[in-house]
């Protein structure tokens, strides 16, 4: 019982002191941190996206440009 109690008191003091730490000046410092340096993935994702993409597009002109070499070679024959 006397287990019990210590808990149920444990809790309410971190009750207490747990939205003091997470609101504090410091913890919102490291949120700002956090977000920016997400921010930073994803810009950084997103150009890697972006070139990926770019890649594809000219291997797909290129391949059809093939295609349509290939296609008039056959008409011609």
């Amino acid at each position: 019982m006397g287990s019990t109690i210590r808990l149920l008191l444990g809790g309410a003091a971190l009750g207490q002191v747990v939205p003091k730490i997470l609101t504090s000046e410091p913890a919102k410092r490291c949120y700002v941190q956090c977000i920016a340096a997400g921010m930073r993935a994803k810009a950084s994702y997103l150009d890697l996206v972006e070139q990926a993409r770019a890649e594809v597009g000219d291997m797909v002109a290129e391949a059809t440009y093939m295609n349509e070499q290939t296609a008039a070679a056959g008409d011609s024959e």
